[in-house]
């Protein structure tokens, strides 16, 4: 009987092609490989030609799905490859490792403890409060570590090993002493070797609390293949476990069953899903992740010529952004690259070399190329695929087939879908994301539409990832198929909401997701709380969702004769009682209430209702003669009623004498002008008698008033354009030149200059003789 141990590292090109080559010399009749056991049944499927990596094993809670983990593979994973040649060679597969039914309990438990750790912390800091300033306060664990040292080598033993050898980058060290190594013999030997030297140094070899536990359930695991009569057992595992799952450094069997001793479970379940070359890279946040996936993967299939082929997609890639990518400068950048790493001592080009190379020959030093060739190339947008036959929920199942039905496709790329809703199949794939996202999987992000088509027409930005399974399975218990499930979430969200706002945006999202008997429900909770609620600001959001509902839903065909009478009402106690609610406002909260006020104004203005927008312009009137109303919003209400030629000329100018009248403090009168000039300063240039009026105002300040106005006129006029701003700089500087402002922008002409140019102006205009 004997036992090879195998460390890898993870999602390692050259320790896939190792460990192949080694498999196959040592022909083993079991392969135990470092993974989660309740994906032992799931193993056979890696088989299946539909399965296309990159690929999750995902394990999760069935009564509480967000307690879950992944497990990918990609195509150049170890683990991966090693399943492959096991199933090919018909020999016998397992995973070995903490089943993940105790890891959920024990993350538990790390949750508890924190949660305590921090309560504990609050305590202290309380306490802290309390001390005399020369009382010295002990350090807590772990506050004497430097957050700028190197992590412990257990959490990085790669990274150990790079920094011994001089190098920063632990990926760069194994990529130059693993991926590129042209003699793949003997290096697992090599491995276990340093894996050993760095244990012997490493003070506390489990820096989290599991890792023990990990390590003694693989060894339970390495025994019980051998009592099940497997003689030549091959073990493939992460780099740094290796020393201890050897036949010499094993423990006894009783040391490890202490370990394991009074294990907790919970109930879980396992699938497969697709998964990203971008949720493989340490930057997605994945504790095992690579940092060039996609590099990983042009190392895999190809095994001579890997920089030509490599600068030959970088040059295609180029040419499909329009920018220069010749075959001259693709020949020259192989050739620095392969010079740069005969300097560096290297048997081929690593990316690194490449990179330099790229960045020097074809992107003439503009680092802007290289982000794209990193997004798209060194970490890859590859999603991978699963068999309509894996394990889902019956949601996820309704999802799959949903997609099919209305042919959308899950990609790695963010993708854009144009709707037209007046076409069966694009309003159906529009209730299809609307229901998504009512269910909180927000595969689809609706962009704003402008222009007369917006009606019809839906612009999706479509970005999908992993974890948005995982939000399908926790909204399963609302129903089996995506229609049920929306309707039940929805149900579900009406009883719980206890604001307007929120049961007004989720009757939109219901009758664009065309969800019919979820609507009654929804009305009847927001005809209750409408009537209960005496809050304006809550009335003023709920109206424009439901304007919205009026207004599209007859091109979604949706049913809006419910909202209708809901609208009438809201808009009515809005009317009556936005005057008295605007009544001495403090600044904080006037500017608080200005986007409402707005947003309210579109509302009306879109609703196309006369009837309200004369009632509306009428409740403005009374806001703007009325001095108690905050100057910010009898500001706007002066400028929307002129925008809406319902005061003349005159009348402003009237209220702006008014509002800048001595008799004024000096900040009203500037909160009138924020209100009246917001986010347009063109009719400062248009109309010299408002701006002369403003100018008036300003040199009537004394110094104080001045400086103290001064921050909110600058914020005011922040809001407008950088040319508004310069022009208005401009008219302001000629204010007193009464010929000029009498020739309404004429300016006095330069004889002797314009002598200069008219010769070349006649040229150009084909005037030759301008004498």
């Amino acid at each position: 009987m004997t036992v090879t141990v195998f460390g890898i590292r993870h999602h390692g090109p050259g320790s896939a092609e190792s460990l192949l080559s080694a498999l196959a010399n040592l022909q083993p009749d079991i392969i135990l490989i470092e993974g989660p056991p309740e994906g032992d049944e799931l193993i056979p499927m890696l088989g299946h030609e539909e399965m296309v990596p990159p690929i999750s094993l995902l394990i999760y809670a069935p009564k509480e799905p967000a307690k879950a983990g992944f497990f990918p593979f990609a195509i150049f994973s170890p683990e991966y490859q090693a399943i492959r040649f096991a199933l090919a060679n018909n020999i016998s597969v397992q995973f070995m490792d903490l089943p993940y039914t105790h890891m959920l309990q024990i993350r538990k438990a790390e949750e508890e403890k924190a949660e305590e750790e921090a309560k504990q912390l609050a305590e202290r800091s309380e306490a802290d409060d309390a001390r005399p300033e020369t009382e010295e306060t002990p350090p807590m664990p772990g506050e004497e570590l430097d957050p700028n040292q190197p992590p412990p080598i257990a959490m990085d033993p790669l990274g150990a090993l790079a920094r011994a050898a001089g190098y920063e980058d632990g990926e760069r060290w194994w990529e130059r002493m693993v991926e590129l190594r042209q003699d793949s013999t003997e290096v697992f030997e090599a491995i276990l070797e340093a894996m050993q030297t760095l244990r012997e140094h490493e003070e506390n070899p489990f820096p989290r609390p599991y890792d023990e536990l990990r390590e003694a359930y693989m060894r339970r695991i390495i025994r019980k293949a051998i009592r099940d009569g497997y003689h030549n057992i091959a073990v493939v595992c992460g780099a740094w476990h290796t020393p201890v799952l050897t036949e010499e450094g094993m423990p006894t069997a009783s040391h490890d069953n202490q370990i394991l001793k009074g294990l907790k479970r919970i109930k879980v379940a396992a699938t497969w899903i697709p998964w990203t070359h971008s949720r493989l890279s340490m930057f997605s946040g994945y504790g095992a992740g690579i940092r060039s996936p996609g590099w990983y993967q042009h190392l895999w299939e190809n095994e001579a010529d890997i920089a030509i082929r490599w600068l030959t997609r970088v040059g295609h890639l180029l040419r499909e952004q329009d920018l220069v990518a010749s075959t001259a400068q693709i020949i020259d950048t192989v050739r620095m690259a392969e010079t740069l790493a005969i300097l560096r001592d290297l048997p081929v080009p690593g990316l690194t070399e490449l990179n330099e190379a790229t960045l020097t020959v074809m992107c003439n030093a503009n680092t802007k190329p290289m982000e794209l060739i990193w997004q798209k190339l060194i970490v890859g947008e590859t999603m991978g695929n699963v068999p309509e036959d894996t394990p889902m929920v019956p949601l996820q199942r309704d999802f799959e087939r949903t997609k099919r039905t209305l042919r959308m496709r899950v990609e790695g790329e963010a993708s854009t879908l144009n709707l037209d809703l007046r076409k069966p199949v694009h309003l159906e794939r529009s209730h299809f994301l609307h229901r998504l996202q009512l269910l909180g999987v927000p595969w689809g992000k609706k962009e704003d539409v402008s222009g007369k088509a917006g009606t019809f027409h839906e612009v999706w930005k479509l970005a999908w990832s992993p974890e948005m399974i995982i939000k399908l399975i926790e909204r399963s218990v609302w129903g089996n198929t995506i229609y049920d499930a929306a309707t039940g979430y929805a149900n579900h969200i009406s009883e719980e909401a206890d604001d307007l706002p929120t049961l007004t945006r989720l009757m939109r999202e219901v009758l664009w997701s065309d969800l019919p008997e979820a609507i009654e429900p929804v009305v009847k909770r927001m005809e209750t709380e409408a009537a209960l609620t005496g809050d304006v600001t809550e009335l003023m959001q709920s109206l424009p969702p439901l304007v919205d509902i009026m207004l599209y839903g007859n091109v979604r065909k949706t049913e809006t004769a419910m909202v209708e009478a809901l609208v009438d009402s809201i808009f009515t106690r809005v009317n009556i009682s936005l005057p008295a609610a605007c009544a001495s406002l403090a600044d904080d909260a006037a500017q608080e209430m200005f986007p409402l006020f707005m947003n309210f104004h579109s509302a009306v203005r879109s609703a196309d209702n006369d009837n309200y927008l004369h009632q509306w312009y009428d409740t403005m009137r009374k806001m703007m003669d009325w001095d108690k109303v905050h100057g910010l919003l009898r500001g706007r209400c002066c400028r929307l009623l002129f925008d809406g030629s319902q005061i003349h000329h005159d009348e402003v100018i009237r209220q702006m004498r008014l509002a800048t009248t001595t008799a004024s403090k000096p900040i009203e009168v500037a909160s009138w002008l924020e209100g009246f000039l917001r986010n347009s300063g063109l009719i400062l240039i248009h109309d010299r008698t408002l701006l002369s009026v403003i100018d008036e105002w300003v040199l009537s300040l004394d110094e104080q008033d001045f400086v103290a106005t001064v921050p909110l006129m600058r914020r005011t006029f922040s809001t407008f354009s950088l040319s508004e701003r310069k022009e208005i700089g401009r008219l302001v500087s000629r204010i007193g030149q009464a010929e000029e402002l009498a020739d309404d922008d004429e300016l006095a002409l330069d004889l002797q200059r314009a002598d200069a140019v008219l010769g070349i102006i006649g040229e150009l205009l084909g005037v030759y003789d301008v004498e």
